[in-house]
């Protein structure tokens, strides 16, 4: 019998646009504004946290849950190869819902951070998802699905923040936390009447060991970034978080290379798919940088003659909206481009797009009309690098090991937005200059910190474009995503 335009291929996977498909991308786009909650959306709360608390470790609060998510991504990635995808999918919204429950009634600061750690594990349903989708969708569609999903809640996250800030204002910080569990347990519940399981599966047992190694890696040594510049590069807690980062990365690297079957295999990682994550790692960590500065102009008044600022030249909170209009735009549309110029090119493009809008700041920084479309523009780069991100290494990855490759994207997108941010920090807090009696950030450290987005992402652009090239080369041979899409 002939198949029917609107079912999927004998093999199972989606083609074309059905019911149960957009019931499906509902439900991943809405688990994805649970990364929102758990992760940025605390950063409205975080002067009445501060106050609570009776701390001025901002890091400690805001920090803690990306750092977090970075330890949690290459285990649950791997869970989800070995277990199942929708399974492990469900088990890190539980967990999220678990450590908005311990932070909405968290006593202390050391009760709140644990909490905080458990909501980290969020941070991998974005990559869960993009591999659900990989796994039921055939690849041409599914490049155009992983933007929707990774940026289809764009919008709800900007009409979030005013909500979040009435209500905290009437009924504490701690609502926001009760909103995070609640929306994580509900959606929990939907993905398990919703999403189908996968019937593929790795075989193998999980590196729990190697996870502890790499997870705690990374860790101490973004926490030493995170905490250096506020506690001294040099100081003895930040130092031993230093060192026993990198002797925990170099004992992991030593043993992956050496086990059959490690957490990731680095001996399998190919060159296309290393230049992909520097690519993310680079482009993600200025974008996120840029808001930063962008939140920092937007409250300087051009009236201090300060070289920069935007306070009175009309409504500054649209400089935060504006990207998030253009995350929702650029991740549909970069999929729409992938499936038909491919992956690599369109990363490659909203590369050179970013590196382009990032030096307008110089002009930005100044002028609001200006400010306004670089960050709407960035909002655009953004979505076009986490769907082309999560595309290209989905697309050099076999079947089985979609959730691991997925997870390494999520972790340099969470590496670089640490980096890159504390860096700019860094380079505003030694450039300061003293008005009327107050420290407050010169134009040359505004200046400068928008010249190291520059340059990262222009590094990024050429590294993309070497992706392009191997990518050309590459193409005589079978990939996964051709293989696939074989009948």
């Amino acid at each position: 019998m002939q198949q029917s335009r609107t079912e999927s291929t004998d093999a199972g996977l989606h083609t074309r646009w059905n019911g149960r498909l957009i019931g499906l991308v509902t439900v991943l786009a809405l688990v994805n504004f649970v990364v929102d909650s758990a992760i940025t959306a605390p950063l409205v709360v975080l002067p009445e946290m501060l106050d609570h608390f009776g701390t001025d470790q901002a890091a400690w609060l805001n920090a803690t849950a990306m750092l977090a998510g970075v330890l949690w991504a290459p285990l649950l990635g791997k869970s989800a190869d070995i277990y199942g995808k929708r399974r492990v999918l469900v088990l890190t919204l539980l967990l999220s819902c678990a450590g908005a429950l311990l932070c909405a009634v968290a006593p202390s600061l050391w009760v709140f951070v644990p909490g905080r750690m458990l909501q980290g594990a969020a941070l991998a349903t974005v990559f869960l998802s993009v591999a659900i989708v990989r796994g039921v969708c055939a690849p041409r569609i599914a490049m155009i699905i992983v933007g929707i999903v990774t940026s289809g809640s764009a919008v709800l996250n900007i009409a979030s923040r005013f909500l979040i800030e009435k209500l905290a204002t009437e009924f504490g910080f701690q609502i926001l936390f009760l909103g995070s569990a609640f929306v994580a347990a509900a959606m929990a519940v939907c993905v398990r009447k919703v999403v189908p399981e996968s019937p593929i599966r790795t075989p193998g047992k999980i590196d729990v060991g190697g996870a502890l190694l790499l997870g705690g890696g990374l860790a101490g040594v973004l926490s030493h970034v995170s905490l250096g510049s506020d506690l001294g590069w040099l100081a003895a807690g930040p130092l031993a978080l230093l060192v026993g980062g990198v002797a925990a990365l170099a004992r992991w690297f030593l043993v992956s290379t050496r086990k059959p079957d490690p957490l990731i295999d680095v001996r399998d990682i190919s060159r296309p798919l290393v230049l992909t994550l520097l690519v993310v790692f680079l482009a993600a960590g200025s974008y996120q940088s840029m808001l930063q500065l962008v939140s920092l102009i937007g409250e300087v008044s051009a009236d201090q003659q300060l070289g920069y600022g935007l306070a009175d030249q009309g409504s500054v909170a649209l400089l935060l909206a504006a990207p998030g209009v253009g995350v929702t735009l650029g991740g549909p549309a970069a999929g729409w481009l992938a499936a038909r110029i491919g992956p690599a090119s369109t990363l490659a493009g909203a590369i050179m797009l970013g590196t382009v809008v990032t030096l307008g700041m110089f002009l930005g920084a100044s002028q609001l009309p200006v400010a306004l479309c670089c960050g709407f523009l960035l909002g655009v780069t953004v979505g076009a690098l986490g769907t082309s991100g999560f595309n290209m290494a989905a697309g050099l990855a076999s079947p089985e090991r979609q959730g691991v490759v997925s997870s390494l994207v999520m972790v340099m997108v969470s590496i670089g937005a640490v980096v890159l941010d504390f860096v700019g920090a860094a380079v505003l807090k030694s450039t300061t200059v003293v008005v009327d009696g107050e420290t407050a950030n010169s134009a040359t450290g505004v200046f400068g910190y928008i010249g190291i987005a520059s340059v990262a992402f222009a590094i990024a652009a050429m590294l993309a474009v070497m992706l392009v090239r191997n990518t050309r080369i590459g193409r005589n041979s079978p990939s996964p995503d051709l293989e696939r899409e074989a009948v």
